[in-house]
Parts: structure tokens; C-alpha cells; sequence
């Protein structure tokens, strides 16, 4: 038996992660799209790893709770790594509240029963969640603490209450900053960790998607104005997790990391702020 990688979200980021954290251990990748899965799985056996696909709708508790249980089969989950998302150009807004709200806090509930004594995880969440306006305590509270078959029934979350999908997609990724400290302190009683990083744009499919979506230009003059002057890649994100995942990191849970190239930072007090 092994131990057990447990990724969820076949992309270049959870890619990225694995490659740092997996070797020596067996990885098991999730994804809506069986196909992704075999292909990140194939990359990562042709470069070493032991790597196996299988098909997982994090949308779904019974798709989740079927993943975990074929993980188990090859020994403990000691790292988890939730990348599965989608984004504002991909989804209506339903669907993003249903996989990235909804979805991520399951995988926090029911990896955490699982999940080793002394194991990480780490979620990837998004800048998205920071530039968004404060909700108050109250519904930080309330996203945070609410019973997750009851979260999509918060009026916060209504859709008549949601202006279009990228207000969607900036409260599924608050919700996952504040799940992710409520879920910290469930998982510190097994003595394990959990956090959450928030990229900028990162160079990806779905980064590439978003390009040449409607609101490219946005994205385009985002990262051209903000300090680094560029976008990141999937490997600087990897860095900043395999801190999270590993013992160097041992001191850090319920936190989240913004790794953006200082967009947000310039979105709030220099060349990207809104003009009135």
C-alpha cells in the first residue's frame, strides 16, 4: 500500500503540483473529463510517476465519495489537491456556484474524514475572490460555517442576486477562502492541514480560454499593468504549494496564499484601480 496523492482537477496547475509532491507516491486523478484525467495520468507515467485516472463531477457527492474509495484501494491519502473548477467565460452561473462553491466545499468535507494523520491539502482557489467587495460577517460566517447540502440555499447565492458569472465565480471563491479556514480546524483535530492559494492569471487552457473570451482585454491589460507585468505560470503556483504540502510549511493551515503577480494589490492602490 502507498501512500496517496489525491488530485482533483486534471490541468496544468495540478499537474504542476504533482510533479513536486508525488513522486514515490500513488497519485490518483479526478476529472469530469475521464480524457484530461488518462492524459495528465499518461504524462505523469511516462515521466515517472505512478499515476492513475479515473472519472469524477465534483458537482456531485456520490461522484466524490466513489473517488475517494477507489484512492483508498492503494493506501491513505497523505496530500490532497483540489485544481477542478470553471471559469466565468466556460458556465453559467448555476454551474459555477454548483463546482466551484458547492463542489470544493464536499471535497473539504469528505476528504477531511479521510484524510491521514499528519496529511495536506491545498485548494486553488483565485485573486477573483480578493478584488470583490467585503461582505460583512455575517455572510463570511455564513459561507464558512453553513451545512454543505445547504450552502446554494444562502440568498447571497441566489441567481436573482448575482449580477452575471463573474460576480458568480468571485463569491464561489470567497466561499472557498472561508470553507477552507472553517474546514482547518475540522482537519486539525486528525492532526492534518489544509489551505488554500488564490492565483492571478496563470498561463493555462482555461487562462487561454478567458484571452479570447469576452472579457480578454480585461485579462490582457491586467497582468500587462500589474507590477510583475506579466502572467504567472503553473510551476510558480506549484512552489507556493509544495511549501503548503510539505513539512516546511508545517506551521500554516486555514490560510490562504494570493500569488497574482501584485494585480490585486495594483487593482486596489495603482494602475488597474476602477476609474468612478
Amino acid at each position: 500500500m502507498s501512500d496517496v496523492v489525491l488530485l482533483t482537477g486534471a490541468g496544468q496547475i495540478g499537474m504542476a503540483i504533482a510533479r513536486r509532491i508525488g513522486y514515490g507516491k500513488k497519485i490518483v486523478i479526478g476529472d469530469k473529463n475521464i480524457e484530461n484525467a488518462k492524459m495528465v495520468s499518461k504524462i505523469l507515467i511516462e515521466a515517472g510517476f505512478d499515476a492513475q485516472a479515473c472519472e469524477c463531477d465534483i458537482s456531485s457527492r456520490d461522484s466524490i465519495q466513489n473517488l475517494i474509495e477507489e484512492a483508498l484501494k492503494h493506501g491513505e491519502i497523505t496530500r490532497f489537491i483540489n485544481a477542478a473548477g470553471v471559469s466565468p467565460s466556460q458556465a453559467p452561473i448555476e454551474t459555477i456556484l454548483k463546482v466551484d462553491l458547492y463542489g470544493t466545499a464536499v471535497l473539504l468535507e469528505e476528504v477531511g474524514k479521510v484524510i491521514k494523520k499528519g496529511g495536506t491539502g491545498v485548494i486553488i482557489s483565485s485573486q477573483s475572490g480578493h478584488r470583490m467587495k467585503q461582505l460583512g460577517a455575517v455572510i463570511d460566517e455564513q459561507l464558512a460555517t453553513t451545512p454543505t447540502e445547504e450552502l446554494l440555499d444562502l440568498e447571497v447565492l441566489q441567481v436573482e442576486n448575482i449580477e452575471d458569472t463573474l460576480h458568480a465565480y468571485q463569491l464561489a471563491k470567497r466561499c472557498n477562502v472561508k470553507r477552507v479556514m472553517y474546514e482547518a480546524c475540522k482537519w486539525g483535530e486528525k492532526g492534518a492541514r489544509i489551505n488554500s492559494i488564490s492565483p492571478g492569471i496563470i498561463v493555462t487552457p482555461l487562462a487561454i480560454d478567458e484571452f479570447n473570451g469576452p472579457r480578454g482585454d480585461f485579462y490582457k491589460n491586467m497582468f500587462a499593468k500589474c507590477p510583475s507585468g506579466r502572467p504567472g505560470t503553473a510551476d510558480e503556483v506549484a512552489t507556493v504549494a509544495d511549501l503548503l504540502l510539505n513539512e516546511q510549511g508545517s506551521f500554516i493551515t486555514g490560510s490562504d496564499i494570493l500569488i497574482d503577480g501584485g494585480a490585486t494589490a495594483s487593482y486596489f492602490y495603482g494602475k488597474l484601480q476602477p476609474k468612478d
